[in-house]
C-alpha cells in the first residue's frame, strides 16, 4: 500500500508517493520535482504542458508584431428606395453592410497559454474561455496538466491508481459562498477525465504540517501553526498533535502570494525606468501638444507577462515611438519600453524580479540586473520590506485571526513551520521571528504539501470541508 498526493498549485505543481516510511517526489519535468502550472494550445489545438509550454509560448510571441483585426458581429440593411406601389414586380432597394466590433481578433497568433487558472476554479461567472472561437471549459484547460501528472505517478507506481489526496487552498478566489465547491467539483472532473479514480481534498497548510511532523518524529505533543505562502495563496493552519494523533484546531486563508510582489516590484522600479511620469510631445494640426505619456495603458499588459505581446500593435507602439522621436533623455526610457514589447522580453523581466527577490532572501542588497534593457539598478531588502508594508499588515493581522480561532495564544504556539516560496522572503522570516522567536522553523518550501498529502493519503486522513 501506498499514498498518493497532488500538489496542483496556482504558478507550481508537485506530486509524491509515501510507502509509509518514506515519502518519495514524483518527476514531473525531465530534471525537476517541480512542474509550472501551464497549458499552451496551438492554432490546431494541440496542447503543451508544464515548462515547454511556457518555453514555446515565449519563443513563438518574440518579436511578432501584433494585429488585431475587427470581428464581424452583425449585418445591416437600409432601405434606399421604396418599392413602386403601381408595379407589382417592383422591389425596393436596400443597402447592406457589415457591422464590426472592436479590432480585438489577434488572428496571427500561433498558440495560447494558460498559467493560474487555478484562481478560477471558485469563480460561477467564469464557465468558458475562448481559444481560436472554440469555446474551453475551465475543466477541459486543467485536465491535460492533471493527466500529465497522472502518468508521472503511473511510472513509478506499479499498481493501478486508486485513491489520491488533492491539495487545496483555505479558500479559493472569489466572492461566492460556495467558492470552494465549485472548485471542488471542476477538480473532480478534470480528474475523472485525467483517470484520477478518487479523490480526498485536504487543505494544503495541514498537509504541510504532516510533512514536518513526520521528518520530526522526535516530537512527542505541542500546537503547530504552519505559515503556507506561495505564488498564488496565503494560507494558515493550527493543529494541535499528541503522537501519531492530532486535531486541526483551525484554518485560515486569502488571496495573496508571491506574483503580487512581483507586480509590486516591477511597478516601483521599472515603471519609472520605462517611460512612466516622463512628457509626451507631438505636433497635431499646426499645434505643439504636450502631456504625460500615457502610462497606465500599458500598465496592466505589462505587469501581466502572458498578455504584454498585445502592446505590440500600432495604436501603443505609435505613442513610444513618438516619445522616442522627440529625443531628450528620457527617449532612452521610451527605447527599452518599445525593445520590451517588440522583442517580448516581459517574461525575462519577471524572472531577473523573481531571482532579485530571491537573493534579498540571503543578502542585504542586490542588483536587479535586466541585460536586454540595458537594466542594472540597486535593490535592498529596505526597499523590498518597503513596498510590502500593506501585505505584511495583512500578514500579521491573519495570523492573528487564525490562532484566536483556534482558541490559542501567541504562547501557546509551540512551533511556527513556515513553507512555500514567498515564505523565505527576509521581511516574512523577521515579521514571524519578532512575534515567535526560536520557534519558527522552514521546511520543504516548494514539496512540504505535495508530501504531506503522500502521508495523510497513506493513512486515510480526512478533512471535513464544512
Amino acid at each position: 500500500m501506498i499514498g498518493i498526493g497532488i500538489d496542483f498549485g496556482t504558478s507550481n505543481s508537485a506530486a509524491a508517493w509515501y510507502d509509509g516510511n518514506r515519502v518519495h517526489l514524483v518527476q514531473l519535468e525531465k530534471n525537476d520535482a517541480i512542474m509550472p502550472t501551464a497549458t499552451h494550445l496551438d492554432r490546431q489545438l494541440v496542447t503543451t504542458t508544464g515548462q515547454s509550454a511556457v518555453d514555446q509560448y515565449i519563443d513563438e510571441n518574440r518579436d511578432r508584431v501584433v494585429e488585431l483585426t475587427p470581428e464581424l458581429i452583425a449585418k445591416s440593411a437600409i432601405v434606399t428606395a421604396e418599392a413602386d406601389s403601381g408595379d407589382p414586380f417592383s422591389q425596393p432597394e436596400v443597402a447592406t453592410s457589415d457591422v464590426y466590433g472592436q479590432p480585438w481578433v489577434d488572428r496571427g497568433m500561433p498558440g495560447r497559454l494558460f498559467r493560474g487558472v487555478k484562481r478560477l476554479l471558485g469563480n460561477p461567472e467564469i464557465k468558458r474561455l475562448l481559444v481560436f472561437n472554440h469555446p474551453f471549459r475551465i475543466v477541459a484547460l486543467i485536465t491535460p496538466i492533471l493527466l500529465r501528472i497522472r502518468k508521472a505517478i503511473d511510472s513509478v507506481n506499479p499498481k493501478a491508481l486508486s485513491e489520491v489526496h488533492f491539495g487545496h487552498p483555505v479558500l479559493f478566489e472569489g466572492h461566492s459562498r460556495y467558492r470552494n465547491e465549485l472548485a471542488f467539483s471542476r477538480l473532480k472532473e478534470a480528474c475523472q477525465y485525467a483517470a484520477i479514480p478518487k479523490l480526498s481534498f485536504y487543505p494544503e497548510p495541514v498537509a504541510a504540517t504532516l510533512s514536518y511532523l513526520h521528518d520530526e518524529q522526535a516530537l512527542d505533543s505541542g500546537c503547530v501553526m504552519t505559515l503556507d505562502f506561495g505564488g498564488g495563496t496565503l494560507d494558515l493552519s493550527v493543529v494541535a498533535f499528541n503522537g501519531t494523533s492530532f486535531e486541526v484546531l483551525s484554518t485560515a486563508g486569502m488571496s495573496l502570494g508571491g506574483d503580487h510582489i512581483d507586480q509590486l516590484i516591477f511597478r516601483e522600479l521599472l515603471f519609472p525606468l520605462l517611460g512612466k511620469g516622463e512628457t509626451w510631445s507631438r505636433v497635431k494640426d499646426g499645434r505643439l501638444i504636450e502631456n504625460e505619456f500615457p502610462f497606465d495603458e500599458f500598465a496592466d499588459a505589462l505587469l501581466n507577462w502572458a498578455v504584454t505581446y498585445t502592446l505590440n500593435q500600432s495604436r501603443y507602439r505609435s505613442k513610444v515611438v513618438d516619445c522616442i522621436r522627440q529625443g531628450g533623455e528620457s527617449a532612452v526610457k521610451f527605447e527599452r519600453l518599445d525593445d520590451l514589447i517588440t522583442h517580448n522580453y516581459s517574461y525575462l523581466v519577471f524572472q531577473a524580479i523573481k531571482e532579485a527577490k530571491a537573493k534579498l532572501s540571503s543578502v542585504e542588497e542586490t542588483v536587479l540586473d535586466i541585460p536586454e534593457l540595458d537594466i542594472s539598478i540597486r535593490f535592498t531588502r529596505d526597499h523590498l520590506e518597503d513596498m510590502m508594508a500593506d501585505m505584511l499588515q495583512q500578514i500579521d493581522n491573519i495570523v492573528d485571526e487564525v490562532i484566536e480561532r483556534a482558541g490559542r495564544s501567541i504562547e501557546d504556539i509551540d512551533v511556527v513551520i513556515r513553507t512555500g516560496g514567498s515564505s523565505q522572503i527576509a521581511a516574512v522570516k523577521r515579521l514571524l521571528d519578532r512575534r515567535f522567536g526560536d520557534r519558527v522553523t522552514e521546511h520543504d518550501p516548494f514539496t512540504s504539501v505535495a508530501a504531506g498529502l503522500a502521508i495523510a493519503s497513506f493513512h486515510g486522513y480526512q478533512f471535513d470541508q464544512g
